[in-house]
């Protein structure tokens, strides 16, 4: 029973190690809009990058922008700033930053806040009833962020 428990205890460890290095969305630090280290203090990986990117459930950013190096994805945006070049005009700590949270940046931006859990607007509640009252998850995690802006870093003319 006791070398059972033992396991258990060790599987479980192992299970959350990674999650403990990761930065929470309330504490990540923007220094003008940037993000300095990685929110997971390890590198993203740049073809799953390329799939939240492409993926309506996930990061889905051909909605709204235009994406060269990626001619597959159909029905890609124009209502927001092509993605072509941005690793020559921003740095990783910026990309890091506008993906987590546009706003920080460029504050009447539409973009959604990708890595954020507080400080929503819930006109549900007034109308519906229906908004939920705890907290939200972020739209990504933090290894989806660091994935994204591994792809985006590619992003070079």
């Amino acid at each position: 029973m006791t070398r059972q428990f033992w396991m258990a205890a060790v599987a479980a460890l192992c299970l959350t190690t990674p999650v403990l290095g990761e930065t929470a969305p309330t504490a990540v630090a923007y220094v003008d809009g940037a993000i300095e280290a990685s929110l997971t203090g390890g590198p993203g990986d740049v073809a799953a990058g390329k799939k939240v990117m492409t993926t309506a459930s996930l990061g889905n950013c051909v909605a709204c922008h235009q994406i060269g190096t990626i001619p597959e994805a159909d029905f890609q945006g124009d209502i927001a700033p092509p993605l072509d070049g941005v690793a020559d005009r921003y740095s990783e700590a910026q990309l890091r930053g506008l993906v987590a949270n546009a706003k920080m940046t460029f504050e009447g931006s539409f973009m959604p806040a990708f890595y954020k859990t507080e400080g929503f607007i819930r006109p549900g509640a007034a109308y519906s009833g229906k908004a939920p009252t705890e907290a939200l998850p972020p739209i990504l995690t933090a290894q989806q962020v660091e994935d994204v802006v591994a792809y985006l870093m590619t992003m070079t003319e």
